[in-house]
């Protein structure tokens, strides 16, 4: 799904990209929807049809290849590119090796995170996150995946989805939060200075970002819809937070099926 924010008013507008065109998925909030996968599987990166989706949507052996399919990808302070051992140097050079931010956010309640600068707020949007603020800025994904573990051994560095869905996480000032965990980090932070350079982690001063979903009704328990055990999913659409849809008949996180060729009936 595509997620804008109003920077207005501070919500969430979802588009579902079907065939040519994007369905405005808000303006069925409280109306019956149906999904159904034809059986399609085609790899996001090379298109050709696969039986089983890799790392959200991609065939075996593009998995295989890809740089942006790399375990790195899923812990960056493992980077590798300084070592010539990128899958695909140049991809490296345009999306690793330029500045990123490590933030905090408050999903199923606080963490920590990374993204690029080119990816806020789609980031939080994407992970459900109610509120967020940049932390710091670094020059490399490296050097955001050295500063997020630092972080991660006081805060979790994941969301719990299920709590997430329940929207359970009370508001949180984070900006306080900031304060109390800076000190504590700060002889990591003194180590990557020392081994990048003095201005390769830059401590920021910015304003909250508060995001809200367009959610009529939180499930209070959740039931997982899933396209492998049934091709179908139908019910009436309660909300969308993060990349889920809730229905009245449980929910279904859209990004897992990227590369699904997916009907839509309403």
């Amino acid at each position: 799904m595509r997620a804008s924010l109003d920077t207005q008013t501070n919500q969430v507008t979802y588009l579902l990209p079907v065939g040519d065109e994007e369905l405005p998925l808000n303006d069925f909030i409280g109306k019956s929807l149906t999904l159904t996968h034809t059986g399609n599987i085609n790899c996001s990166s090379c298109g050709k049809k696969t039986k089983k989706s890799f790392s959200q949507g991609h065939c075996f052996p593009c998995m295989r290849k890809l740089a942006s399919c790399d375990m790195c990808i899923m812990k960056p302070e493992t980077c590798h590119h300084a070592e010539g051992t990128c899958r695909e140097p140049q991809w490296g050079e345009e999306n690793c090796m330029i500045p990123h931010y490590v933030y905090l956010a408050n999903t199923s309640g606080l963490k920590v995170g990374i993204t690029r600068h080119t990816q806020i707020p789609t980031r939080w949007i994407d992970q459900g996150a109610t509120q967020a603020i940049p932390l710091f800025k670094v020059k490399t994904r490296l050097q955001s995946g050295l500063v997020e573990i630092a972080l991660a051994e006081f805060i979790a560095d994941k969301t719990n989805w299920r709590a997430m869905l329940k929207g359970e996480n009370p508001e949180l000032d984070l900006k306080q939060k900031a304060l109390e965990l800076v000190p504590q980090i700060s002889e990591r932070l003194d180590e990557i200075r020392l081994k990048f350079g003095e201005d390769s982690v830059e401590l920021l001063d910015q304003e909250l970002v508060t995001i809200d979903y367009p959610v009529t009704q939180y499930p209070t328990k959740i039931a997982s819809h899933n396209f492998d055990k049934n091709v179908e999913v139908n019910g009436v659409l309660l909300g969308i937070k993060g990349q889920y849809l809730i229905f009245d008949t449980g929910v279904i996180n859209v990004r897992k099926f990227t590369s699904y060729e997916i009907e839509v009936s309403y």
